[in-house]
């Protein structure tokens, strides 16, 4: 079932887009489970240690910020349609830059973030 959530996102999700909005890492990556993968643009990062690596650089090195444009529920798996911003070089970009984030959440934590450039209108 297909579930319109853009004003009610999970806890996780909600904690994990705010810690990047408010460019705390240790808050973000509490938002994750110890095992959790992140995959961003088909660059898998397994683990806290690898995610937090991965962060610190590419998000937060960069001052991301994530704008909300969409979202919905799928039988528990999240899809977070959002406006990106930041510091890094958007050289080639479309803009306004909307990424597909995919979340999966179990036992209030994020196991799994996926995330992917679409051609998805908003």
């Amino acid at each position: 079932m297909l579930l319109e959530i853009t004003d009610n996102l999970p806890k996780p999700v909600a904690d994990n887009i705010a810690a990047c909005n408010a460019h705390d890492l240790d808050a973000w990556m509490a938002t994750f489970a110890s095992d959790a993968l992140v995959n961003d643009l088909r660059r898998e990062f397994i683990g806290k240690a690898a995610i937090r690596a991965f962060a610190e650089e590419e998000l937060f090195g960069v001052n991301l910020t994530m704008e909300v444009q969409r979202a919905w529920d799928r039988n528990g798996d999240i899809t977070v349609h959002a406006r990106i911003d930041g510091t890094y070089d958007k050289t080639g970009l479309p803009d306004p830059l909307v990424l597909s984030f995919y979340y999966s959440v179990g036992d209030e934590a994020i196991t799994q973030l996926i995330v992917i450039s679409n051609k998805t209108e908003v």
